[in-house]
């Protein structure tokens, strides 16, 4: 039986036994999902979040935590624990990860992930993950689907590598990926128009409209549910995905966590020519302030996002004119 690994060519020498542990563990997961136990869905209780626990997140959390145990990481943040544990007292990395995205996904086999990122370790876990996003200098994902993938960066572009069956390792498939400037494909869970702000309203009826609206353009909407598998396929075909903070209660900061999710996701999207914003401001601009904090989250081709960022950027009166002649959803 082979161990699993990662072609380190093109990997920066201190991130070396990094991305080997995270291979190792990413490879194994990928194991798990494909054996396919039908008990990996079902719920085993809650984070500390109140979000419900599959069996499959639980056992990913512990895999991973198993496989970085001697790569370097001085402090180790999941999205399944409330508080960071401490792994090497001499390692230079603090590692935030979110170990199974897209779990609700296991049993119709939709593509699920591995997301996570990394910033130079302080004397104290809260000094080491609460500080500015731009502090990152790694992060990406795993997504296992019909191909099993490792997206990184380490700000230096964006890295695709490929889990090849046959030698169990990550080969390097693309050493600097970029981001298509254009696609006409948006991705939005549309059943909740009705909460959202009036920009991402007015925003998504434009695209809607098509060929006879302001856009004169036709666009297909895509909703995956699983962060991971969006990002990967706006990384490959470009597009736009929107998650924004709604109406709702417990939606109102949007319901992607800021340091598990959303500043991995942006840092891998920025270094390969996109954008991400929490609809109007850049994501890696703002600061991490809380180990489980939300954060609205649109991100995909420049171009796009920066529109989203424009309709934000009109005065609320504009925006009510434009939404009163929109609505293609209401009567």
């Amino acid at each position: 039986m082979t161990t699993p690994s990662i072609d380190t060519t093109h990997i920066p020498p201190d991130f070396r036994p990094l991305m080997l542990a995270l291979a190792r563990g990413g490879a194994t997961l990928a194991g798990v999902i494909r054996r396919g136990d039908g008990s990996l869905s079902a719920e085993v209780g809650t984070n500390s979040d109140g979000d419900g626990q599959k069996r499959l997140d639980v056992q990913a959390d512990a895999l991973f935590r198993d496989a970085l145990r001697d790569a370097g990481i001085r402090w180790f943040a999941s999205e399944e624990q409330a508080e960071p544990v401490a792994m090497q007292p001499g390692g230079a990395f603090a590692l935030a990860i979110d170990p199974l995205d897209g779990s609700s996904n296991i049993d119709t086999n939709v593509s699920i992930g591995t997301i996570f990122a990394v910033y130079p370790a302080q004397d104290q876990a809260e000094a080491s993950f609460l500080r500015p996003a731009r502090d990152l200098i790694a992060g990406g994902y795993i997504i296992y689907g019909p191909r099993c993938c490792l997206v990184v960066s380490f700000g230096d572009g964006t890295q695709i590598y490929t889990l090849n069956p046959d030698t169990d390792s990550f080969d390097l498939t693309s050493p600097r990926a970029t981001l298509p400037d254009c696609f006409f494909e948006y991705a939005i869970n549309a059943s909740n128009y009705r909460h959202w702000p009036r920009p991402i309203r007015a925003y998504i009826d434009d695209c809607i409209a098509g060929i006879d609206g302001p856009r004169a353009r036709n666009f297909n909407m895509r909703w995956i549910a699983s962060l991971v598998a969006e990002a990967h396929r706006i990384l490959m075909r470009g597009g736009i995905f929107l998650y924004p903070a709604d109406a709702r209660k417990g939606y109102e900061r949007g319901r992607l966590r800021m340091l598990y999710e959303c500043a991995p996701i942006a840092f891998v999207i920025e270094q390969a020519g996109g954008r991400a914003t929490d609809g109007a401001l850049p994501i890696l601009d703002a600061a991490i302030t809380d180990l489980h904090g939300r954060t609205p989250l649109v991100f995909g081709s420049a171009e796009k996002v920066d529109r989203v960022a424009a309709y934000h950027d009109l005065p609320d009166a504009e925006v009510s004119a434009l939404f009163g002649n929109r609505g293609l959803f209401r009567a």
